[in-house]
């Protein structure tokens, strides 16, 4: 039975219970979803600073699995840390930030971003540029909802997008995708208040895991992703190499 770890990004179990519904619904029924919040960190990931700190939690907490994964999949939108987990790991790595831009270039020309706080716009741009996928991307707009809002009644999350989501479509936007892990499960309500698709991220991110456990597609280890070095670390009590 494929197994897939989804890593929330933040410590706030009441988004990592929403995403795991949320999953388990998404994938076969011969697939198994388990959400995984990291022990510290803040409650949500709004910025730089936050996202640095982030990353290295979602380390610790898979680190810390004696569980094996099929998959990996990285539930922060332009959060840090994708490139560190494909060199760590040999399973699939998928972020959401790579995950719903891609569906959406399958379905349009161009996309468009909707999230949460101006304070996340200039690093999910960055984030899209890493990826190679800005060129399609014709803006991200901030909603001006905070993480920790996302988990209010679906409907008023959903009309509180809408601003924000008419200008991305003014601009251009042949999709909308949900830039961030809390606005999962949105993508119906708020595509019925606009005139284009909307792609929810991570059921994007989790079906794309689940296609390439299928597949049997792993991470290519040439290039950036080569195993770590082995040296010793000092107060790291996880991974492959040795610690002091």
């Amino acid at each position: 039975m494929p197994r897939i770890a989804v890593v929330n990004c933040n410590t706030n179990v009441g988004i990592s219970e929403s995403i795991e519904a949320y999953c388990s619904a998404q994938v076969s029924g011969d697939t198994a979803v388990r959400v995984i919040t990291p022990e510290f960190g803040p409650e949500s990931a709004e910025g730089y600073y936050e996202s640095f700190v982030c990353a290295a939690a979602m380390l610790h907490a898979l680190e810390a699995e004696s569980e094996e994964f099929s998959a990996i999949v990285l539930a922060g939108f332009g959060e840090h840390g994708a490139d560190a987990m494909r060199q760590r790991w040999e399973v699939p790595v998928v972020d959401i930030t790579e995950a719903g831009p891609m569906l959406a270039c399958l379905i349009s020309r161009s996309f468009g971003v909707i999230t949460t706080l101006t304070s996340t716009l200039h690093q999910i741009r960055d984030s899209l540029k890493h990826s190679g996928l800005h060129e399609r991307c014709v803006g991200v707009k901030a909603s001006d909802v905070p993480v920790a809002s996302t988990v209010s009644d679906i409907d008023e999350l959903a009309g509180s997008l809408v601003p924000g989501t008419e200008e991305l479509i003014a601009d251009g936007a042949g999709t909308i995708v949900l830039g961030c892990a809390g606005f999962s499960g949105l993508a119906d309500a708020l595509s019925n208040r606009v005139s284009v698709p909307v792609v929810d991220c991570v059921g994007a991110g989790v079906r794309m895991a689940e296609l390439m456990v299928k597949f049997g597609l792993t991470t290519s280890k040439l290039g950036p992703y080569l195993p770590l070095n082995q040296k010793n670390w000092k107060n790291w009590h996880f991974g492959p190499a040795q610690s002091t």
